[in-house]
């Protein structure tokens, strides 16, 4: 076969003026009257809502002791980690409530919110939102509400909490966003946020801040036990200043339905990082406030639509409003690309790439602002799949592992050949191996496809900033770790952590079929259905960093942003105008590269043409092949190169001070 050659020819080259059209907005039809009919028709107060709770026999509550013991126990990778930093022994707390339990009856044992009350609370301390205790119907897909939302802001003289949000129709004297909140059932607010915190704990101090605040107006409860309170005293400084107070009533209503089925055996629920509590509320959020979007996805969580809408006026049209709202945002340090993902829960994590590709495509290219604040993760394949687009750099999935039990052996070794479609062979050898050097972990091999994580490359070329905040967790907490770790831009930070939740997530049920397919199901397994549609979830594989961090956990360390910013009230009432700022001046004094590649078939010659800012060298390979290596001055070139065939693959590789900055994938 005749070796590609080249020659090169340094002349002036015109720049094509571009032919991509302005994306064409459609306004969406707000549905505002519907909305209230179907949020009062389906909500009911929450004492009408517990008279029916509670059907659970003693022995059914055994037997969720028992499964939670085997989970905990045998499955459980932070097991060790959260007893040494939180100082706590979830596994004692349930064999003396198990011991309990043997001294009731069906007549004596007590009240059944109790028993999920001390449940919850076993996983709770250990602090970990990928460990759960899912209650069983009817609390299962329910919500418990207030109809209004409360958000923290910050000025000169302190901490306001502000009115965001209220329900479409509802209304007070003076109340409605911009009313500031002074006291809750009479404990003054920031208190009552804190101490409703430690009862749902994250894993760091501004994760536990973050989510008591959002848990006094919203729990699921699914995971979350119902309030204790039928109703809160809310006091307020009117929108007029005047002191105003309200008493207003928990409501229960159906929550929107999960992306997934996470018990069935799919690549979907075996590569989740999701934080239930922030996917919980996202999907009752979105049900609350944003019907508009729940209309267009036709009830169905992260759909993806058959053409492009627009759900605001200034945003452009996006086949995924439920996970992405794209816009240009300007500033006073420029013009840039605002683009928000609201969730990783999708079951197709290429589509998700490919559509954060086109609309980034489509914004400002002089700077991106990537916001995932609030969002609770999802597929860590999207999450890892997308980090590529934004870097040359090639992207190392983070790795994970195992913790070191018999019985995590046993599903690794069933499916080691991935008979049913989760290949769990590369854990395998050294979880087998760790009976005989008693290695507390398996090895650390990444769950996402090395090669689906640079299939495509870089495909956005000006900075990006990454905006973060304590809610940020799972999936999200490894975007945030690789863009770190691949160096990829910087990271803004609403708060001084992200969630810090480091591990891939499983459900009772999953595990329990791991052992059951492909058939014959293994008569031994350990695992028993539970009752009432009660479920388990557990941090399964705990993952780690990569790059300067290599082997660091993420879990309840997280991802420290390279600068903070203080929400304030504009950003809480008016579009984030002060974040969107300040990213905006982070972003401004970022470099600018820019790697435009031409090419042009004559026969078998190739010639490519080269137009550069920021970028002193060009290497160009060809199939993988170095074919040349160019210093550059700034002027355009054009390179000839022999014996090409067409559809070879060149990749054009860009380097400043010896440093790679961009990189371009075309194919001839």
């Amino acid at each position: 076969m005749t070796e590609p050659r080249k020659t090169v020819t340094k002349k002036p080259t015109t720049r094509q003026p571009s032919t991509r059209q302005p994306s064409t907005r459609r306004a969406v039809a707000r549905k505002a009257t519907r909305a209230k009919q179907t949020e009062q028709a389906a909500a009911v107060p929450l004492p009408q809502f517990l008279t029916g709770a509670g059907s659970l026999t003693l022995a059914q509550r055994k037997l969720l002791v028992d499964q939670s013991l085997l989970l905990l126990g045998e499955n459980y990778v932070h097991l060790p980690l959260k007893a040494a930093m939180h100082a706590v022994n979830p596994l004692q707390r349930l064999r003396v409530l198990r011991a309990r339990m043997e001294r009731q009856t069906d007549a004596t044992m007590e009240a059944e919110w109790t028993f999920h009350r001390q449940m919850s609370g076993i996983f709770h301390s250990v602090r970990d939102l990928h460990t759960n205790y899912l209650l069983p119907a009817p609390f299962a897909g329910k919500v418990a509400y207030l109809p209004f939302m409360i958000e923290k802001c910050f000025d000169a003289a302190g901490e306001h909490y502000l009115i965001t949000r209220t329900v479409t129709g509802y209304s007070a004297p003076q109340f409605g966003p911009g009313a500031e909140v002074t006291h809750w059932n009479g404990t003054p607010i920031a208190r009552a946020a804190a101490l409703n915190g430690a009862v749902f704990a994250g894993s760091n101090d501004a994760a536990n801040l973050a989510r008591g605040l959002e848990s006094l107006t919203l729990r699921p409860l699914v995971i979350q036990a119902p309030p204790d309170e039928d109703w809160v005293t809310l006091t307020y400084a009117g929108l007029d200043g005047s002191a105003q107070e309200l008493r207003e009533q928990w409501k229960v209503t159906t929550n929107l339905p999960p992306m997934t089925d996470l018990d069935a055996i799919t690549e979907a629920s075996a590569s989740m990082g999701l934080d239930l509590d922030s996917d919980e509320k996202s999907r009752a959020k979105k049900a609350l406030y944003v019907r508009d979007v729940v209309d267009l996805e036709r009830g169905e969580s992260s759909a993806a639509l058959a053409a492009p809408v627009a759900v605001g006026a200034a945003d452009l049209p996006t086949t995924m409003p439920g996970v992405f709202r794209a816009r240009s945002v300007t500033t006073s340090h420029g013009t840039f690309g605002h683009l928000r993902i609201f969730t990783f829960s999708v079951t197709d994590p290429v589509g998700f790439r490919d559509e954060f590709v086109r609309l980034a495509a489509a914004l400002p290219q002089d700077g991106l602002i990537v916001d995932v604040r609030d969002n609770g993760g999802g597929h860590i394949y999207a999450s890892e799949f997308t980090l590529q687009t934004m870097t040359p750099r090639r992207i190392a999935p983070e790795p994970v592992q195992f913790i070191s039990t018999a019985l995590n052996l046993r599903i690794c070794r069933r499916h080691k050949d991935n008979p049913s479609g989760i290949d769990l062979g590369p854990w395998f050898d050294s979880l087998d191996l760790a009976t005989e050097t008693g290695a507390a972990y398996s090895a650390a091999k990444p769950i996402t496809p090395e090669d689906g994580a640079n299939e495509l490359g870089q495909t956005y070329y000006g900075p990006v900033v990454l905006v973060t905040d304590a809610r940020c967790y799972s999936a999200t907490d490894i975007f945030a770790a690789g863009f770190a770790d691949h160096e990829v831009g910087l990271i803004l930070g609403v708060d001084d952590n992200t969630g810090a939740g480091g591990a891939n997530v499983w459900t009772h049920g999953l595990l329990a079929t791991l052992l059951n397919e492909p058939p014959p199901a293994d008569p031994t397994s350990p695992y028993v259905a539970l009752p009432n549609g009660a479920n388990l979830r557990v941090a399964i594989r705990r993952t780690l960093r990569v790059g300067e961090l290599s082997g660091t956990p993420v879990e309840d360390v997280g991802v420290r942003p390279d600068a903070i910013h203080r929400m304030t009230r504009a950003d809480l009432l008016a579009g984030n105008a002060d974040l969107l700022e300040a990213a905006g001046a982070l972003l401004a004094g970022m470099p600018r590269r820019r790697l435009d590649v031409s090419t042009s078939m004559t026969g078998t010659t190739l010639t490519v043409g080269l137009e550069v800012e920021g970028v002193d060298r060009v290497d160009l390979y060809l199939d993988g092949r170095p074919i040349s290596s160019e210093d550059l001055a700034g002027v355009p070139i054009a390179i000839e190169i022999v014996e090409v065939t067409p559809g070879q693959l060149l990749r054009a590789d860009a380097f400043s001070e010896g440093q790679l900055v961009a990189s371009r994938r075309v194919f001839v």
